[in-house]
């Protein structure tokens, strides 16, 4: 049985179905409007009533008295349902809170997000007060339980009665990613048990399976993979629906693969895509200014994807996958009211959205309702730095370093000897990961990560640790000093003077700035490290990832330096005290 939150009570019930008799009055009615049914998959006419935050009837009738009901005619709109993002990350310099704001003027009614800085930040109690509060938003809010945290930690912060807590939870509808796969294959029976229990609550697993073999595939489907988001050609995404996977179709600022997967997928023959739907998986600011999963659907559209297929590749497709059709995904009766209002169906951002039966964008106008009644910025503790940063703390005592091939992937390099500062190989900076509270410090080079940065400093990491990267030892610690004064962010110096800062005032790992103020600070902030010979997609994906342990081949982490093949610590973090 499918453990989720109770949305409507008893009486409740009884009122919708009141409506329907005419009994009471709907609090909406759209009018003459054409809608997807999806379970037909055409287009119909209909009248649509709405009662507060759900959908009770769709059909020819209208009520008899429309005295205190707001009608809407919809003759010449396109109703379709709220999308849904099925891979959201949701605290990448935003806040659940921010993001919501802005996916809702895109039609994006519904996230189903990451619970890792959960994990990381709160105890399993505080943080199900928060995702309490977090129901109140207009936008459906839907959580993961993570079974590993990707990277390597002094101290593990999952534990067996952490993972009943959150698969228990009625907001959390799956497990994963599970980007612990390879530990799963090769006999951990633990991470194994927690999958086999979230599945006998009906809620599914989402994999991580990058680069998989036909024969992975196989073995990971049956120890309870149901979904998989890491394709990155359409051979990739065919191999996993011939094997039985739901497929999430990836398009990120750091594997921006949509197009390419659906050209290669269409020049396959491939005409049914009722097993496949669309994510952003994370994308940072800068990258949703063409919007949401909006986007998504247009790309889709663009690549010759059948209209209705591509707007259930956003709605229904995800709601089926996760057992829940009976309440998202669908413009149907006993559905959340999440409706999204087009001007044609080959123009999928909406001119109208309404959420959870209220408008959040109205005749192209955002109108978003929400007033905070709880404030996440005092959720999450300021980041107090109560001890300095002294240029004795970062010296490196190893000449290996990480390689940077991409964005994300970093593999080992060797310096001839250690060199002195005046003296480092172009391309080459010191890259120090340092203990929040300054316990200890790992300390090494990274090569190709840009070529003039002279002093960096983030405060944002998949750790909760401190990143520090530049040629000036120097312009680094004032950099520190700029970072501890904001109370975390990312901080660039040059020549003793800032260049820029991006204040991150939310527990130092995001900003409590809106969406639109963010986007344009991150391009500001990428604008600057180009500039300084940064040359890959994503820079903030680069701060993020310098300790996931989950990708190849070598991360710097609070153990210290860790070879991923060998899942062994190389060169030990030093403590400072």
């Amino acid at each position: 049985m499918v453990v989720h939150r109770k949305l409507w009570s008893i009486d409740q019930l009884r009122t919708h179905a009141a409506v329907v008799k005419g009994e009471v009055q709907p609090t909406k009615v759209l009018l003459n409007g054409t809608y997807l049914n999806s379970y037909l998959k055409r287009w119909e006419q209909a009248n649509i009533w709405i009662y507060q935050d759900r959908i009770v009837y769709v059909g020819s009738r209208v009520p008899l008295d429309l005295e205190g009901i707001e009608v809407i005619d919809c003759e010449g709109y396109y109703l379709v349902p709220g999308y849904i993002e099925p891979h959201v990350h949701p605290f990448q310099l935003y806040h659940p809170e921010t993001l919501s704001a802005y996916a809702a003027k895109h039609g994006t009614t519904t996230l189903i997000c990451d619970n890792q800085v959960f994990y990381q930040s709160f105890s399993d109690e505080k943080s199900f007060e928060i995702i309490n509060q977090l129901d109140k938003l207009p936008v459906s809010l839907y959580w993961w339980c993570r079974y590993d945290l990707q990277t390597e930690l002094l101290e593990d912060q999952i534990s067996d009665g952490r993972v009943r807590n959150w698969i228990n939870h009625p907001s959390v509808i799956q497990g994963g990613e599970l980007t612990s796969w390879p530990q799963v294959l090769y006999g951990d029976n633990q991470i194994l048990q927690w999958m086999q229990e979230t599945k006998q609550l009906g809620k599914p697993v989402e994999g991580h399976l990058p680069g998989a073999s036909e024969k992975t595939l196989t073995q990971m489907k049956l120890l309870g993979v149901d979904c998989d988001h890491e394709a990155m050609t359409g051979e990739e995404a065919i191999r996993r629906l011939r094997l039985g996977y739901t497929t999430s179709l990836r398009y990120s600022s750091i594997r921006p693969d949509l197009p390419v997967i659906l050209k290669e997928m269409i020049e396959e023959g491939i005409t049914n895509f009722d097993h496949a739907y669309m994510n952003t998986d994370g994308m940072t600011p800068a990258f949703y200014d063409e919007g949401v999963m909006d986007r998504c659907v247009e790309i889709a559209l663009e690549q010759g994807v059948p209209e209705i297929d591509a707007y259930m590749m956003a709605s229904s497709n995800v709601s089926n996958h996760y057992n829940m059709d009976d309440i998202l995904g669908h413009i149907a009766p006993g559905r959340v009211a999440h409706i999204n209002i087009l001007a044609s169906p080959k123009s999928p951002n909406p001119d109208g959205v309404i959420a959870k039966g209220e408008w959040v964008k109205k005749n192209n106008d955002p109108c978003y309702p929400f007033e905070a009644q709880f404030s996440l910025k005092e959720a999450f503790e300021p980041l107090e730095i109560n001890w300095d940063l002294q240029e004795s703390m970062l010296e490196a005592t190893e000449t290996i370093g990480l390689e940077m091939i991409n964005a994300v992937i970093t593999k080992p390099f060797e310096l001839e000897n250690l060199p002195k500062e005046n003296e480092l190989p172009d391309g080459v900076s010191y890259l120090t990961l340092i203990d929040r509270h300054g316990q200890w410090v790992m300390n090494t080079f990274v090569k190709g990560f840009a070529d003039n940065v002279s002093g960096l400093a983030s405060s944002f990491s998949s750790t909760g640790d401190f990143i520090l990267i530049g040629r000036s030892k120097s312009d680094m610690i004032k950099a520190f000093q700029k970072m501890k004064q904001i109370k975390g962010g990312f901080v660039l110096v040059e020549n003793g003077k800032e260049i820029m800062s991006m204040e991150l005032s939310v527990g130092g790992k995001m900003s409590s700035k809106p969406m639109e103020t963010l986007i344009e600070e991150q391009k500001q902030f990428m604008t600057e490290l180009r500039s300084r010979g940064y040359k890959f997609e994503d820079p903030i994906y680069s701060f993020l990832f310098f300790s996931s342990t989950h990708l190849p081949y070598i991360r710097v982490t609070q153990l210290g330096m860790f070879d991923v093949m060998r899942r062994k610590v190389i060169v030990p973090s030093k403590p400072l005290n």
